[in-house]
């Protein structure tokens, strides 16, 4: 009787020790992330009380959660966004200074370099990306001594060879378990690659020259179609969620769409249904898979410890035909200036949303200035992580915004913005630099327009407090304001960081950097 009294005690001990462990490793949420591609601030209903396309999912997502007035990302175009949201880091840090990736292009982020990913598996999460990598991955090469073109031209990718696996992709960075294609949806190649692996090799070439569905030629697998690849991702995603749902561990997962990108492909059953056109009509095609994600969540069982981040790459894109939706009333920038690729607001103030129940409080709304690096150092204070001197040198957490037991102050001094040209501005409260005459990007005036160019004063000195729509340029009245902010941001490039801490070195190059002569002046 003794010894079986014994056995019984070291089994309670056991389920006991059991149990703790997993209330320690459940008691962090459950992190989904998803990322819109050229989705404009005001094309979501909750962001723009006279916007002409409905979202009511996404507007159901605010109403239990939180919404962002003055979010923004750290770049106007795709690729440098997605090197922030993983790294906690500015886009122009690394290599690469103006512009977006290929689907050809090599590896942006090397392995040395700590993710979001890569912490959060080191703490016990289950990690997975699923969607629009366009961060660079080293496909296999056929013959090392001729790599080809850059990806813009069919031709570049006859030296790749599909059968076999990528290299320094999203599996070196963190990611357990992987599902996407390269790049944007209207750049080659057109393979889906899964943990590091294409699931086919390419058996023809496609090409779209639609007004609204167009992509450029290149290889295609037969499992892929461009039609179904949003509706495929969040299919992938609703069963990763099931499965993760069974599971101890908390898991995250980033779903990149390529939507509401070009090719603009919303299926039978949305066509039409905006009253706009095929851009407004794929807006609402992704609203409802959020809504179905979200239902999926709820059967789950895991809403109540699963945070649902939303957001956007940059602003919406002229390839949307906004000059079309503008004439029906329907702004995707709302009372901003310019679109994707501008240094203006519209190019990189984007809808953010976080729901997490039970943390925050439904129906909230925060017009505190935040940027899509935060993600690294909010998930840090999350799951009690220290970011390291070279982890998130540009990440500040953003529970003190979204906890309300913590005092509700500004998290940042100042956000640095960049246009697809490279060109800066940085905001500091009301007021905004931009260090550049124009737009910096595609909207009037660009910086290829000399001739207005030239008649333009070199910086660009905006209150949006009282000038939202960037109209009233004071920078010839108050050069004062405009030296402070040029001296913050110097001193952001110099230090390697925006954060507190130990200065760190930006990555390396062997060119000239030319948007930071501003600098010696």
């Amino acid at each position: 009787m003794k010894n079986l009294f014994l056995i019984i005690c070291v089994i309670n001990v056991l389920c006991l020790s059991a149990c703790s462990t997993k209330t320690s490793e459940q008691q962090h949420p459950n992190i989904i992330y998803i990322l819109a591609d050229d989705l404009g601030y005001g094309d979501i209903s909750a962001f723009n009380e006279q916007g002409k396309i409905q979202t009511p999912n996404i507007d159901k997502l605010a109403t239990d959660g939180i919404r962002f007035t003055d979010a923004h990302t750290t770049s106007a175009v795709c690729t440098p966004t997605r090197y922030g949201i993983l790294t906690g880091r500015y886009n122009w840090r690394s290599p690469l200074k103006w512009g977006v990736l290929t689907g050809k292009s090599k590896a942006l982020i090397p392995q040395s370099r700590k993710t979001v990913a890569k912490m959060l598996q080191e703490n016990n999460y289950t990690t997975a990306f699923i969607g629009k990598w366009h961060l660079g991955w080293d496909w296999a090469i056929k013959d090392e001594a001729d790599n080809g073109g850059e990806g813009w031209s069919p031709e570049d990718f006859d030296n790749i060879d599909f059968s076999k696996p990528v290299k320094n992709g999203p599996k070196e960075l963190g990611f357990d378990y992987s599902y996407g294609h390269s790049a944007s949806l209207d750049m080659a190649p057109y393979v889906y690659v899964e943990n590091g692996m294409p699931t086919q090799v390419p058996d023809s070439m496609s090409v779209n020259t639609g007004k609204y569905s167009w992509w450029r030629e290149g290889p295609t697998s037969a499992d892929f179609i461009h039609e179904d690849v949003t509706p495929n991702f969040f299919r992938k995603s609703f069963t990763y969620i099931k499965e993760m749902s069974g599971q101890e561990k908390p898991f995250f997962l980033y779903l990149a769409l390529p939507s509401p990108h070009t090719p603009i492909l919303p299926t039978e059953e949305w066509q039409g249904k905006s009253g706009l056109n095929p851009y407004g009509d794929f807006v609402m095609m992704v609203d409802d898979y959020v809504g179905q994600m979200q239902q999926i969540i709820k059967e789950a069982g895991i809403e109540e410890n699963t945070i649902v981040i939303f957001t956007s790459d940059n602003g919406c894109a002229p390839a949307a035909k906004i000059e079309e939706l503008t004439a029906k009333g329907h702004y995707p920038s709302y009372i901003y200036r310019g679109h994707k690729a501008d240094i203006f607001e519209g190019g990189h103030r984007v809808p953010f949303i976080v729901k997490w129940p039970g943390k925050i409080t439904p129906g909230s709304l925060s017009g505190h200035t935040i940027c899509t690096t935060d993600l690294m150092a909010t998930c840090a204070e999350i799951i009690g992580y220290q970011l390291a001197d070279n982890e998130g040198e540009d990440s500040f957490s953003m529970l003190p915004l979204i906890d309300e037991t913590i005092h509700n102050q500004p998290i940042r001094e100042a956000m640095v913005h960049h246009s697809i040209n490279g060109s800066f501005a940085i905001r500091k409260g009301p007021w905004k630099l931009n260090l550049c005459p124009g737009s910096g990007g595609w909207s009037y005036p660009r910086p290829e327009n000399k001739e207005v160019i030239d008649t333009l004063p070199k910086y660009q000195l905006y209150n949006l407090e009282n000038d939202p729509g960037e109209t009233n340029n004071l920078y010839l009245t108050n050069k004062e304001k405009a030296d402070e902010l040029k001296a913050l941001l110097t001193k952001y490039i110099v230090e390697g960081r925006s954060t507190p801490g130990v200065p760190q070195q930006n990555d390396p190059i062997d060119f000239d950097w030319q948007q930071v002569d501003f600098i010696n002046e």
